[in-house]
């Protein structure tokens, strides 16, 4: 029983890191731009869409 008890905690454990592994390890400073994109370029909004419009 001891066993599987053990078993159970280090897969858990290896699953918190590979999720914490996955969230945190990545480039310092993010994603780099897109080649295309300039500086004062801004996502544009979708439109709003309302039922019945």
């Amino acid at each position: 029983m001891t066993i599987l008890i053990l078993e159970a905690l280090g897969a858990g454990a290896l699953l918190i890191f590979i999720v914490w592994w996955t969230m945190f390890s990545g480039r310092k400073g993010g994603e780099p731009p897109p080649d295309h994109a300039t500086p004062g370029d801004a996502p544009k909004a979708e439109k709003d869409i309302t039922p019945g419009a």
